[in-house]
């Protein structure tokens, strides 16, 4: 048996401890392909929870001069007369989702009158039909939008069609 020095000895130990298992380096890369992965799939749904709100029906309601324009799509699709808070009264202004939908709807707050097709947008206010329709063109609600009642139908019934959660309510001057 051939004798080794010390030095040799230490190089050959050292050597040895840096070896690295073949599977080691298979399963480091695994994990952290996973890992990478893992990040790449919630951020990519992060940035898509994120896209701007495309809708298909959008109503722009302008106070000033009392009218309702309905676009599908983008293509204009129809523009209406309509009431909205007179004064002492106050129609929200922005934009808006539908919270919620009725075709028969009795108001809580004012002597239980008459909502047909109620499309709520914010709180307790609505674009619903109205009996009213002398009004139609002039501020006349206590906040709502009130159009006459077969546009009301018009507007639920699109709704209903294309989904609530795909139409936009704006307010607007």
């Amino acid at each position: 048996m051939k004798l080794v020095s010390r030095n040799s000895l230490a190089i050959l130990l050292a050597s040895m401890m840096m070896v690295i298992p073949a599977t080691a380096g298979k399963q480091h890369r695994g994990y952290h392909r996973q890992q990478v992965h893992h990040v790449k799939k919630h951020y990519a749904k992060k940035i898509h929870r994120k896209k701007a709100f495309k809708p298909v029906v959008e109503a722009v309601i302008d106070v000033s001069s009392q009218t309702m324009s309905v676009t599908i799509n983008g293509t204009a699709y129809a523009s209406w007369r309509v009431s909205t808070g007179r004064k002492g009264y106050y129609t929200p202004h922005g934009s808006f989702r539908v919270s919620r939908m009725a075709a028969v709807y009795y108001s809580k707050k004012y002597d239980s009158s008459p909502m047909p097709h109620s499309v709520f947008f914010s709180g307790g206010n609505a674009i619903h039909g109205t009996t009213h329709t002398g009004s139609l063109g002039r501020p006349a609600s206590h906040g709502c939008v009130r159009l006459a009642p077969g546009n009301a139908a018009t507007l639920f019934n699109l709704i209903r069609e294309y989904g609530a959660g795909r139409t936009r309510i704006t307010v607007q001057n």
